[in-house]
Order: C-alpha cells, then sequence, then structure tokens
C-alpha cells in the first residue's frame, strides 16, 4: 500500500510543480502582450513586435512542459497573446491571422479573438480622433465579419460564450461611430 500511494504522491507533486512553474512564467507573457497591445495603440510596431516576439519565446518554452494540463493562467497567457498578435496582423497586413500561425488552440484563440474586437473598437475610436474616418469603416466591416463567423457556433454556457456576446456589443458600438460620422458628414 505504501508504494502505490508513494507513487500517486509523486505524480501528485510532478504535476504542482509544473502548475506552479506554468502560473508564474505565464505572467511575463500576460505583460508583454498587454504591453504590445498598447504599443500599438501607440502606433509603435516596432516595440509591439520586439514584445510579441519575446511572449512568443516565452510560451514555446511553456508550451513543452504542459503535459495538455488545464492551467488557468497558461490559458490567460494564450489568449492574451493571440489578442496582441491577431492585432498585429490586423495593423500590418489587414488580415486574421491563423491559430496554426500562432500555436494556440482554437479556444483559446478565439477567446482572443473576441478580445481583439475590443481593441479594434479602441482604434475605431482613436481613428475618428486622428480624422482617419475611412479607417472607421474598414474596422467595422473586419469587426462585422468575425461577428458573422461567431453566429455559426453553437457555444455553450462557458467563458467562450459569455466573451463571444462582446463582439455584437464592439460591432454595435463601432456601427455608432459610424452613424455619427455619416450624419457629421465626414463619410
Amino acid at each position: 500500500m505504501k508504494e502505490i500511494f508513494s507513487k500517486i504522491k509523486k505524480e501528485i507533486e510532478s504535476k504542482d510543480k509544473v502548475r506552479e512553474e506554468l502560473i508564474v512564467n505565464s505572467r511575463p507573457i500576460i505583460k508583454n502582450s498587454k504591453q504590445a497591445i498598447y504599443a500599438m495603440h501607440r502606433s509603435a510596431l516596432k516595440e509591439a513586435k520586439k514584445l510579441i516576439d519575446i511572449a512568443n519565446k516565452d510560451l514555446d518554452k511553456l508550451r513543452n512542459i504542459t503535459n495538455k494540463q488545464e492551467i488557468g493562467a497558461f490559458n490567460a497567457a494564450l489568449q492574451e497573446y493571440a489578442e496582441a498578435v491577431t492585432y498585429y496582423y490586423y495593423l500590418t497586413e489587414q488580415r486574421l491571422v491563423k491559430p496554426g500561425e500562432i500555436k494556440v488552440d482554437a479556444e483559446n484563440y478565439l477567446l482572443g479573438v473576441c478580445d481583439l474586437t475590443g481593441e479594434l473598437s479602441r482604434k475605431a475610436v482613436f481613428s475618428v480622433v486622428n480624422e482617419k474616418y475611412s479607417e472607421v469603416e474598414k474596422i467595422k466591416d473586419f469587426v462585422s465579419e468575425i461577428y458573422n463567423e461567431f453566429l455559426k457556433f453553437s457555444f455553450r454556457n462557458s467563458e467562450l460564450r459569455k466573451k463571444s456576446d462582446s463582439i455584437k456589443w464592439n460591432l454595435k458600438k463601432i456601427e455608432e461611430i459610424m452613424y455619427d460620422l455619416k450624419i457629421r458628414g465626414k463619410i
């Protein structure tokens, strides 16, 4: 009996060690991804790219130790990274990067895309402030296309279900900005 419990104890301790390592090492990924997003809002794309690259290297290290364990901090890091990278690709290539290109699983990718629409909503506001009115319409079309694709899913009552609702509200905000610009004769 001692042998059975000794083996189980070692297994649990090993999983706990991996869990702690994932939690501690996910923090810099989240931080660098958030700073990259902030840099992109300031149009500092080179700085953003450096931060994204650092986050990616850190993620690669963690991917090697996860053993497919579900760790909230690691998932949060993947989501924040996906949000930063999808925003970067929107700004630099005007496209939605594929999950395989950034090595993020489908659920965390979709959660990151939900958050991307919030950043695009912010960008629409900044575009109005900077009198780049045509950019607002491009953003609206992009978010509308994302929303249309999300409508094809049937999510259960989960984090993804709740976050996907935010796309509708972000789109509505952008459409209201478009309406205001139209009324003022700016577009």
